[in-house]
């Protein structure tokens, strides 16, 4: 699988030139699935879902204009044939995965079956915001916070862990003025503590991996720390 990972959507040309290179074709020739489900833990999630979906969201990634787009929410699939859906997704040019609760995304992306399919896709690009890059690195930096939003006796083993299905992870929205917890400063000791390579980005600044190699496209900050 091909990975655009982003911090803040699809916002910049050089991002889209990226993810244009990762297609072989214009965006407006290429199908896309959206997977809104990371949003949903937050008092918001109705609205950031519609948001998302409707590529209304201040970070471009549904309404980028593609040729086909359509919705695939995770916490549906296990009550779903995999015949119906997985097709689906194989056929997709993109999956869209926005941004939210890491921990609840994995969740739902072990829980549905997203997790094993995704190694197998071979063609796909997958296109993270946020919390849906996060979610395919080894490690979540957002572990703490999403805790507050489990629900009461969930289980939180293994909180602080991605998916792994690459070898680096990442710190989103660094130095964004809304968030304490992005500054340089502070995403550096998180590294202190992560045995892999951790790559701090801004708004304006993506990572694509494929076939395992790691590139940084950006139009503003990132800092490569630890590992």
């Amino acid at each position: 699988m091909k990975f655009l990972l982003t911090s803040g959507g699809v916002r910049n040309p050089s991002i889209g030139a990226a993810l244009v290179e990762m297609l072989g074709k214009p965006i407006a020739e290429a199908s896309a699935l959206i997977v809104p489900t990371g949003i949903h833990p937050f008092a918001s999630g109705a609205a950031g879902a519609f948001d998302a979906i409707t590529g209304t969201a201040s970070s471009p990634l549904a309404g980028l204009g593609w040729a086909s787009l359509g919705v695939l929410e995770l916490t549906a699939l296990p009550t779903i044939r995999p015949e119906n859906w997985v097709p689906q997704v194989r056929a997709a040019d993109a999956l869209l995965v926005w941004g939210g609760d890491v921990l609840y995304l994995c969740q739902w992306m072990r829980e549905s079956g997203l997790a094993d399919l995704l190694p197998t896709l071979d063609d796909t690009v997958y296109v993270g915001v946020s919390a849906g890059s996060i979610a395919v690195t080894p490690y979540n930096c957002d572990a703490e916070f999403d805790r507050q939003f489990a629900v009461d006796g969930a289980d939180l083993t293994g909180a602080d862990r991605g998916l792994g299905l690459i070898d680096v992870t990442l710190y989103p929205h660094l130095n964004d003025p809304g968030m304490a917890d992005t500054t340089l400063e502070n995403i550096t000791a998180w590294a202190a503590g992560i045995p892999v390579p951790t790559y701090a980005i801004d708004d304006d600044t993506a990572l694509t991996v494929v076939d395992g190699v790691v590139n940084v496209v950006s139009e503003g900050r990132w800092h490569l720390l630890g590992g």
